[in-house]
């Protein structure tokens, strides 16, 4: 019997793709050597980035299935090394340009990211239920997402997505943990148990900066940001770091939720920043006859729409309207989105519209660069 040839193992292993950063592991440098033998035996050493890596079972398991679909290969053995300080720097390097300032990406004039910042003017609208499905179907429309949970106090979001995984510290690079094929990063990977966050305004900013510093997040398509209810000092430290978000006002139907959320959508007249829309959620409830049930009133979405185009002085488009619906709930406890378990349900249906049309809006070409010459 003749050996696996090594052209055909690497490309195999150019299959594998790191469940952190997304892009294989030959393009990485996690790939030290391949060995066949003729009795059709492989032995592969892949190296980690950090020796704690949470993740070392999984790239295991998936370098072993993919050389073993290589014709002529018995068995796989995979060896675990880790990366020098030398290999690290030179993967960073890689990933994040040579440049010594780290700065937010996102703010490049290169950058092509749409950010969205999700905003309510109180709590118990739903607005990080809404953040998560949003996050989760456009991703499952092939867009690359991430999410930073900015609500320091009262952050959900890991348990919304079901992740227990602790980000991964690559020197001061921070690889946020994968969930739903979306990136995310919050504050509740950091404390221990359900430990409150007691922080005042200037460690706040302090945590938004790091995030989108420090957290690697690749080329992403949408950034989607889950605000802490109001016009405190979360709001103001994104409109400083993150200018051309663009906001998005989660309400529900009555007037009342409306009026605060008004306030939430005109901070944008004193920041500068584009309201993207405005989405109300518990619209409705369907009835085991069909019949529906408007148990919050209703129009709250529609006048909130209405009232910020005038306040900004620009159209702001009433997105969509999601029902309440019992399976949106349990997929908020389990981790599991509805958008991804129940995707014909009647609140799924609502989110899906909403992110098609977020997903149709072209990223911004406005001040790029093209590098193009006369000839």
């Amino acid at each position: 019997m003749n050996a696996p040839s090594e052209p055909a193992l690497l490309a195999a292993l150019a299959t594998v793709i790191d469940p952190e950063l997304r892009r294989p592991i030959t393009e990485m440098g996690m790939v030290e050597s391949v060995e066949a033998f003729d009795d059709g035996r492989v032995h592969a050493v892949i190296r980690l980035t950090i020796s704690g890596c949470p993740l070392r079972e999984t790239i295991t398991r998936d370098v072993t299935n993919a050389l073993m679909r290589v014709d002529g290969v018995t068995e796989v053995n995979v060896e675990l090394t880790v990366m020098t300080p030398e290999q690290r720097a030179e993967l960073k390097s890689q990933l994040r340009g040579d440049s010594v300032e780290r700065g937010i990406v996102f703010n490049d004039e290169d950058s092509l990211t749409r950010v969205y910042a999700v905003a309510s003017g109180k709590g118990g609208v739903g607005k990080s239920s809404v953040t998560v499905n949003l996050a989760c179907a456009l991703a499952a429309k092939g867009l690359r997402v991430g999410i930073v949970d900015a609500d320091i106090y009262g952050f959900s979001i890991p348990g919304l997505m079901g992740i227990t995984q602790a980000p991964t510290k690559v020197d001061e690079m921070i690889l946020p943990p994968v969930a739903h094929d979306v990136k995310v990063i919050s504050i509740g990977m950091f404390v221990a148990g359900n430990q409150p966050v007691a922080w005042r305004g200037p460690m706040l900013h302090r945590a938004l900066e790091q995030f989108l510093s420090d957290v690697y997040f690749g080329d992403l398509d949408i950034l989607l940001l889950d605000l802490p209810p109001g016009t405190g000092d979360v709001a103001i430290s994104v409109a400083q770091l993150l200018p051309k978000a663009e906001i998005i006002v989660i309400t529900t139907p009555q007037a009342a939720a409306a009026d605060v959320a008004e306030r939430a959508g005109a901070i944008a007249v004193q920041t500068g920043q584009k309201v993207a829309g405005v989405i109300e959620n518990m619209s409705f409830l369907t009835l085991p006859d069909g019949s529906t049930m408007e148990l919050f009133g209703s129009g709250g979405g529609e006048i909130l729409s209405k009232r910020l185009s005038q306040t900004v002085n620009a159209p702001v488009e009433l997105l969509g309207q999601i029902p309440i619906d019992v399976a949106l709930r349990e997929g908020g406890d389990i981790g599991l989105p509805i958008v991804l378990s129940h995707p014909d349900s009647p609140a799924a249906a609502g989110l899906l519209a909403i992110a098609e049309k977020l997903a149709v809006r072209p990223r911004g070409l406005a001040g790029l660069k093209l590098g193009v010459t006369p000839r």
